[in-house]
């Protein structure tokens, strides 16, 4: 278990599988799930989002496999597209026998991000949640188009419920801000 809470397979492997440069290695359960694009921001992984918990073997080597992730809020209507598509990603390495578990507790917490994703975000034009504090008071975001702090918010939900509406004052553009909960 590491520091998030999260149980990894990542000693567990599905078997061998060929790189980009043509070679042959192992891939472990971890990485199969890992590397499922989140449908709603899909320059994040759900690994990079902290929605992927932990990926087991409970029955042994070669079994039943099991996904647990946690929405990032009661509701998430993304749920349903990462099961279908943790099962597609497993199927695609032969695993067939896979259960993916929704748990709501702990509950999601942007904590869980990874750095790496924070900087997609900001990559992808979408202001990164910031740390969180005893005081939720956000007075103004950096623009990740042009880096000005002249922001405003337009709306406190954007194009998902996890996200707000932001206005850049200096280049007039509109961005989406990944709230901090």
């Amino acid at each position: 278990m590491d520091g998030n809470g999260r149980v990894s397979g990542q000693n567990a492997t599905v078997g061998r599988h060929m790189d980009g440069n043509g070679r042959a290695g192992e891939q472990s359960l971890w990485d199969v799930a890992a590397a499922v694009p989140d449908p709603e921001v899909p320059v994040l992984t759900i690994e990079d989002l902290g929605v992927l918990r932990s990926v087991e073997e409970p029955d042994g080597p070669g079994g039943r496999v099991v996904v647990t992730i946690t929405p990032t809020y009661s509701g998430c209507p993304a749920m349903d597209t990462i099961r279908d598509d943790l099962l597609t990603a497993f199927a695609a390495v032969g695993r067939t026998d896979v259960d993916v578990v929704l748990t709501l507790s702990p509950a999601w917490t942007t904590d869980w991000m990874s750095e790496a994703g924070k900087a997609k975000l900001l990559d992808y034009g979408i202001a990164p949640p910031g740390a969180r504090g005893p005081v939720a008071l956000t007075l103004s975001l950096r623009c990740p188009q042009c880096g000005s702090p002249d922001t405003r918010e337009l709306s406190r939900f954007g194009s998902t419920a996890c996200k707000s509406l932001w206005v850049c004052n200096a280049c007039r553009e509109p961005f989406d801000h990944f709230k901090a909960i």
